[in-house]
C-alpha cells in the first residue's frame, strides 16, 4: 500500500489558531518552493533565457527581500530594514531602471541561508503577536496603502507562489534541451 497523504492543516505555534493557520501555509509556500529547487545548479541559478528579465537567482532573492521588506517596514514600523537583516540583502529590490535587481553568482546554499534568515524574525515577531496586533492596520500614506499583519502574511504566501510558479517555468526552459 502506499503512504497516505494527509492534505490538512497544522497550525505553527502562536498566540492563536487564526495566526497559526497563516504561520502555516506560509511556510507550506517555502517548502514548496525549497522542494522545486532542490538540486538545482548554480548555472540554472544564473542563466537569463533570451527575452525574459529575471534568473532563478534573481526571484529567489526578490522572494527574501519582499519578506524582508514587508516584516521590517510594513509590520514593524521600520524605515529600513531591520538591522540584522541588512548585511544579507546587499542589493536593492529593485534598479532605476524598475527591474528587479538582478542577482548572479550566488549560490543555492546562501540563497537558502537568506530565506532562513529572514523567515526565523518573521516567525519570531508573528509566534507572539497579539490577536490585536494581528489585526491592527498602519496607514502608509508616502505607499497609498493601508496594511494588517494578517493581509501581510496572506500577500507573502500569494507572493511566493506566484514567483515560484515563475521559477517553475524557467526550470522548465532551462531543462528542455
Amino acid at each position: 500500500m502506499t503512504e497516505r497523504i494527509q492534505r490538512i492543516i497544522i497550525p505553527a505555534r502562536a498566540t492563536t489558531l487564526e495566526i497559526g493557520k497563516w504561520l502555516w501555509a506560509l511556510e507550506d509556500a517555502r517548502a514548496r518552493t525549497t522542494q522545486m529547487i532542490e538540486g538545482i545548479t548554480q548555472s540554472e541559478l544564473d542563466t537569463l533565457p533570451e527575452g525574459l528579465e529575471n534568473t532563478i537567482g534573481t526571484l529567489l532573492y526578490h522572494i527574501a527581500i519582499i519578506e524582508a521588506d514587508y516584516l521590517s517596514i510594513d509590520v514593524m514600523g521600520y524605515d529600513d530594514y531591520l538591522p540584522e537583516l541588512k548585511p544579507i540583502l546587499p542589493l536593492p529590490v529593485r534598479m532605476e531602471d524598475d527591474h528587479l535587481s538582478i542577482v548572479m553568482g550566488v549560490s543555492l546554499d546562501e540563497h537558502l541561508r537568506r530565506f532562513d534568515i529572514v523567515r526565523q524574525r518573521l516567525l519570531q515577531l508573528f509566534t507572539e503577536m497579539t490577536p490585536e496586533a494581528f489585526g491592527q492596520t498602519r496607514d502608509l500614506p508616502d505607499w497609498g496603502y493601508e496594511i494588517s499583519p494578517e493581509w501581510t502574511l496572506h500577500h507573502l504566501a500569494q507572493h511566493e507562489s506566484e514567483h515560484r510558479g515563475e521559477i517553475g517555468s524557467l526550470l522548465t526552459l532551462l531543462r528542455r534541451d
